[in-house]
């Protein structure tokens, strides 16, 4: 039988590479599209050992919409996972244009390059910054949708576009899942978060520190309302993450439909809790230096994933120790990979 093949937007980047490895696992074949604009090239190869030949990979941007055609000529594409963007809450503060221009622009021109291939269903990499601040965690999906940086409203116009277009009968199946805060990493340690330049998210951080890349990590405000004083997230482990995108994808092949889930542990940690289960696993101390809050940030967000559970039938596996200690075996294993290439 014939793998169905899956495009997969953004497929190198952190959240991409452990879908693509999920779907494979699941017996789709992966096509995965990067410009490689915020992702490693060498995770390819990393991807291939994981995966095998049948792998499939192109270089492109999504508001390219002569490329994304050709692509949808040449390969009899099922199904789209759009995982393709920028996220950076405080980048998208300061930079807004390129926020809507990449993430809304390149959403659209996607939509109508899958529109002239009769291409139907659709999984979208969305976000819980659609929430915003005015609701009380943990989030349902029913909660008002009040984003309050350009991240989390480029998001919910796309979810919005989408939904849509399913109205419009453009789209026939297509789920939109508003994750928290993806952390860890493949348990084997081929493959990570490898963000470039400076990390803007806490995890990458924190290892480049336990590392000895920085000297310590700063912490952006310990004057919330929180029980101590720094901001709450629900963190997830990136392969749950990952197989909740194979799941949605199920559900889009089993009837038609418009959903949103969120997907999350359905229970927040703190920044300081987060360092104290990261020292645990690592063995490494972590020096900090407490800073301004940052612009866009929330005090708590963590999801009500009831949905996702009687729905989708997934649920989180991993807790916050083994999301820090893969984190931690991939920084190492990393390294390592540094050491081989001198």
């Amino acid at each position: 039988m014939q793998q169905k093949i899956i495009l997969v937007t953004g497929g190198a980047g952190y959240i991409g590479s452990h879908t693509c490895v999920a779907l494979a696992q699941a017996g789709y074949r992966p096509l995965l599209f990067d410009n490689f604009s915020n992702s490693d090239p060498s995770v390819i190869e990393r991807l291939t050992q994981l995966i095998g030949p049948s792998l499939l990979v192109l270089r492109g941007d999504i508001r390219d919409l002569a490329t994304l055609k050709e692509i949808f000529q040449t390969y009899p594409c099922y199904a789209v996972i759009h995982l393709a963007g920028v996220k950076a809450v405080g980048e998208s503060v300061a930079k807004p244009l390129d926020y809507y221009d990449i993430n809304v622009t390149g959403s659209l021109v996607l939509l109508k390059a899958m529109k002239q291939a009769g291409v139907s269903r659709l999984v979208f990499s969305s976000s819980a910054a659609v929430y915003g601040e005015k609701t009380i965690p943990p989030f349902q999906e029913q909660a008002l949708l009040d984003p309050i940086n350009p991240y989390g409203r480029s998001k919910l116009m796309i979810e919005k576009i989408i939904n849509d277009l399913y109205h419009a009968n453009t789209l026939q199946s297509v789920l939109s899942l508003r994750y928290f805060n993806p952390i860890g990493a493949h348990p084997s340690g081929f493959i990570g978060e490898t963000p470039t330049g400076t990390p803007n998210n806490l995890l990458p951080y924190l290892m480049q520190v336990a590392a000895g890349i920085r000297k310590k990590l700063f912490i952006f405000g310990n004057d919330y309302p929180t029980a101590d004083g720094t901001a709450v997230r629900d963190y997830i482990h990136v392969m749950d993450l990952a197989q909740g995108h194979v799941l949605a994808l199920q559900k889009t092949e089993q009837r038609e439909g418009c959903w949103t889930f969120n997907l999350g542990r359905g229970r927040g940690s703190s920044v300081l809790e987060v360092i104290d289960a990261f020292e645990q696993a690592s063995g490494q101390n972590i020096p900090y230096e407490v800073i301004q809050r940052r612009p866009g940030d929330v005090a708590a967000s963590w999801a009500d994933p009831t949905a996702a559970q009687q729905q989708l039938g997934w649920s989180a596996t991993y807790n916050l120790e083994m999301m820090c200690a893969h984190s931690w075996h991939w920084q190492c294993h990393l390294d390592s990979l540094k050491v081989q290439r001198k």
